[in-house]
């Protein structure tokens, strides 16, 4: 069959489109049900145990996933499995939300009496508000759609959509109940880059003890270029006998210095830059980045509360950190 571009484009459009319709027709029929249904999974002691066979089951694990990353502690549980043993996972402080288009799934449909004898709330989001599991379900969220995406009506398109973004709509409602935080999803993805930059401090980056580059009020031009090269941050602090900083000393200082026609004999703290921008060891990193950005530097001397140097990075560090 030949594959004909403006087809193929016009297709993908219907398809689209009719999910689009679908998902919108979905907001015009939350009511009750949908609030039922989240002042259970609010409630939950537990977990939230999700459901689901086939294509609603691959549904089914990423909005656990999603609940799970959004402050509601969820998994996802095959139901064949849940009856060979893993129906033991099931504790009556949990909620149960099982998914199935038709909700006439047999699998679902052979453990609901171990579900009902548990004693837990079981949510059910069908197609069919008919259905044997519509009918036993705690709380139901009719999630039917007019008609899939597929052109034949037989593969899972508009439905699956349809039920995927409930369940967002539930994870997000009760992110918003639990008043879940930007700091608190940072802490469920450490390894991200949102968690690395609301979780990293400059004392987990900072170049410390012998690493930092610093001299005297006194140290010749020459000498305080060496340390800048020695310690390859592009700067060097300036420091008095007490380890406060002075001002610092960096590449851009080096070519004013120049051009001003010192000597390698000048004393640093006379071409220096006082008065410099620092950060704190406990500042989050990415708090180093803007003061950077704003200032159009590479690198900041890390101070305590006491203006004593106690760290230095520059901005290499803070792009092989993940912050940047």
């Amino acid at each position: 069959m030949h594959l004909d571009a403006t087809q193929l484009t016009e297709l993908a459009r219907a398809v689209i489109r009719t999910e689009a319709d679908a998902v919108v027709a979905l907001a015009d029929r939350l009511d009750d049900a949908f609030v039922a249904a989240c002042q259970h999974l609010h409630a939950c002691r537990g977990r939230i145990v999700v459901l689901g066979m086939g294509k609603s089951g691959h549904v089914g694990s990423k909005i656990a996933a999603t609940l799970a990353s959004t402050g509601s502690p969820a998994f996802f549980v095959h139901p064949g499995e849940a009856s060979h043993g893993d129906l033991g996972m099931i504790v009556e402080s949990d909620v149960v939300l099982a998914l199935s288009n038709s909700g006439e799934t047999n699998e679902l449909l052979t453990i609901l009496p171990i579900i009902r004898r548990l004693g837990v709330p079981l949510i059910a989001l069908t197609g069919n508000p008919r259905s044997s599991l519509a009918r036993e379900a705690t709380v139901h969220i009719d999630v039917s759609v007019e008609r899939e995406a597929c052109p034949l009506g037989l593969a899972p398109t508009s439905s699956t959509t349809a039920a995927l973004v409930m369940g967002d709509a539930l994870a997000i409602a009760l992110l918003e109940a639990r008043g879940f935080t930007a700091e608190d999803f940072a802490r469920s993805h450490p390894g991200g880059r949102l968690g690395r930059r609301l979780l990293l401090h400059v004392a987990d980056i900072m170049h410390r003890d012998d690493a930092i580059p610093a001299v005297a009020p006194d140290t010749p031009l020459g000498e305080a270029l060496l340390e800048i090269t020695r310690k390859n941050l592009g700067m060097t602090a300036i420091v008095d006998a007490e380890r406060r900083i002075c001002g610092v000393f960096t590449d851009g200082d080096l070519r004013r210095t120049l051009n001003g026609g010192h000597g390698m004999e000048t004393r640093i703290d006379a071409v220096m830059t006082p008065d410099c921008r620092t950060i704190q060891p406990g500042m989050l990193a990415a708090e180093a980045v803007k003061i950077m950005e704003d200032n159009r530097i590479t690198a900041l001397p890390v101070t305590d509360a006491d203006g004593h140097l106690v760290g230095a990075l520059n901005m290499q560090d803070l792009l092989r950190a993940g912050v940047v």
